[in-house]
C-alpha cells in the first residue's frame, strides 16, 4: 500500500490501463471457441453459410477497427486520450453486453462492427503512457501492456469457452459486459490526465495543419514501422485456420487434437507475457533497434525452422520462441514510433498503427489459408519467414 501511494501518475495509470487492454484482449478473442455454435443457434444453416457468417462475424470487429481508429486517433489528440478510453470501455460494455439478446445473425454482425468501432482502448492506452513515462522508461512501460494485451488474447478463448460451458453463450457476453463497465469506472475514478500537457498540445494541434494520412505516410519510417506491424501480426496470425488441422497431422490420431492444440496456440502469448517486459528493459538499456534486430532475426529462423517440424514437442518449443520474437518486435516498434513522433500526435499515430496491425489480423487468416491449400502446411512458416527477412531488409533502409 505504502509503493501505491508513492508511484508516480504514469506508473498508476500504467497498472490500471494493464487490466484494461486485458480485458479487451479477452473480449476480441473469447468467442472463438463458441462461435461457430452461438450462430448456430440463430437460425438453420447449411455448413458453408455457417463457416461464411462465423468468418464474416469474427472479422467484421477487425475490418471496421482498421478504418475508424484514425478517427478515435485525431479526437484523442484534440480531446484528450482519457475521454477515448471512456468512450471505448463504455461503447464496448453496452456492446458486449447487448449480444447475449441477439435473435438472428445479422444482430450479432452489426454489434461486431460496433465492437470495432468502439476499439480504440489498446491504443490510446499505449498514447497515453507513451506521452506520460519518462523517455529512458518508455520501453519497459509500453512492454507491460503488451503483456496486458497478449495475456488477454491468449486467455480469452479459454475464459470464454469456461464461461459459455458453465453459464450458457448468452450469460458470457453479460458478464464480460459487466466487467467493461468496471474498466470504465476504474478508468474513470482512477486514470489521470496531466491537463497542463494536454492544452499545451491542443494549442499545437489548432496551430498547425490537420495530419492526415497523406502527410503520416510521407514520413517514411513511420509508414515502415506501420509495414512492420502489420506483418508481425499477419505471420501470428497466418496459422489460425490450419493450426488444429496441423496439429492432427503432427499426432497421426495418437491424442487429443483439441487439447493438444489449445496449448499449442498458448505458446507463443505465454512466452510473449515473460520476456516482454524483460526486452522492454534491454531496449531502454541498450537500444530499442538492437532489439527490433534481434526479433526479426528469431523470427526469421524460428518460422524457417518450424517448417521442417516432425513432432508436437518441436512445434510447441518453436512457437514458445516465436512469442519471444513478438515480445522483442511489438514494444521496439511502438517505442519507434514514440521517438518518431511529436506528442501532440501520438494517439493518431498509435490509432494508425491500430488500424495496420487490424489489417493483419485480417488478412494474416487468409493468406494462411490460401498457401496451406495451394501448397502444404510447412510452406506457411517459409513464407513467415521470408517475409520477416524482407520487412527487415526494408526497414533497415528507411533507417540508413
Amino acid at each position: 500500500m505504502y509503493r501505491l501511494k508513492h508511484l508516480s501518475m504514469w506508473q498508476k495509470n500504467l497498472i490500471v490501463l494493464w487490466f484494461g487492454v486485458f480485458m479487451t484482449g479477452i473480449g476480441m478473442s473469447e468467442i472463438m471457441p463458441f462461435l461457430s455454435l452461438y450462430i448456430d443457434e440463430l437460425g438453420t444453416f447449411t455448413q458453408s453459410q455457417l463457416s461464411l457468417y462465423s468468418s464474416l462475424v469474427f472479422s467484421a470487429a477487425f475490418l471496421v477497427m482498421a478504418i475508424v481508429s484514425p478517427f478515435w486517433g485525431r479526437l484523442a489528440d484534440k480531446k484528450g486520450r482519457k475521454l477515448m478510453l471512456l468512450r471505448s470501455a463504455l461503447g464496448m460494455a453496452i456492446v458486449f453486453f447487448s449480444m447475449g439478446f441477439v435473435t438472428n445473425v445479422w444482430q450479432l454482425l452489426l454489434l461486431r462492427a460496433l465492437q470495432g468501432a468502439f476499439g480504440g482502448f489498446t491504443s490510446n492506452s499505449n498514447a497515453l503512457i507513451a506521452v506520460q513515462a519518462p523517455r529512458e522508461k518508455s520501453g519497459q512501460a509500453l512492454s507491460i501492456l503488451v503483456t496486458g494485451a497478449t495475456a488477454g488474447t491468449l486467455l480469452g478463448p479459454l475464459i470464454g469457452g469456461t464461461l459459455a460451458s458453465i453459464f450458457g453463450y448468452r450469460l458470457s457476453f453479460h458478464i464480460t459486459g459487466i466487467i467493461m463497465f468496471l474498466v470504465f469506472l476504474l478508468t474513470l475514478f482512477l486514470v489521470k490526465e496531466d491537463v497542463v500537457t494536454k492544452k499545451a498540445e491542443e494549442a499545437v494541434v489548432i496551430s498547425q495543419p490537420k495530419l492526415s494520412l497523406k502527410l503520416v505516410l510521407h514520413q517514411k519510417i513511420i509508414l515502415a514501422l506501420f509495414i512492420t506491424t502489420l506483418s508481425v501480426q499477419l505471420v501470428n496470425m497466418a496459422i489460425n485456420p490450419i493450426l488444429s488441422l496441423y496439429v492432427k497431422e503432427l499426432l497421426n490420431g495418437h491424442q487429443s487434437v483439441t487439447f493438444i492444440a489449445g496449448i499449442v496456440a498458448a505458446m507463443p502469448g505465454i512466452s510473449t507475457m515473460i520476456a516482454a517486459p524483460l526486452f522492454g528493459r534491454l531496449g531502454d538499456r541498450i537500444g530499442t533497434n538492437k532489439v527490433l534486430i534481434f526479433g526479426f532475426a528469431l523470427a526469421a529462423v524460428t518460422f524457417l525452422l518450424t517448417s521442417f517440424t516432425q513432432s508436437i514437442t518441436q512445434l510447441m518449443i518453436l512457437r514458445f520462441f516465436t512469442g519471444i520474437s513478438d515480445a522483442a518486435l511489438f514494444p521496439s516498434i511502438q517505442s519507434l514510433l514514440t521517438k518518431n513522433t511529436k506528442k501532440e500526435n501520438t494517439s493518431l499515430i498509435f490509432s494508425y498503427n491500430q488500424s495496420f496491425q487490424s489489417i493483419g489480423s485480417v488478412i494474416g487468416p487468409l493468406i494462411g489459408a490460401f498457401i496451406a491449400n495451394l501448397f502444404d502446411y510447412p510452406a506457411i512458416f517459409v513464407f513467415c519467414s521470408l517475409l520477416m527477412v524482407l520487412n527487415f531488409i526494408a526497414l533497415a533502409k528507411q533507417k540508413n
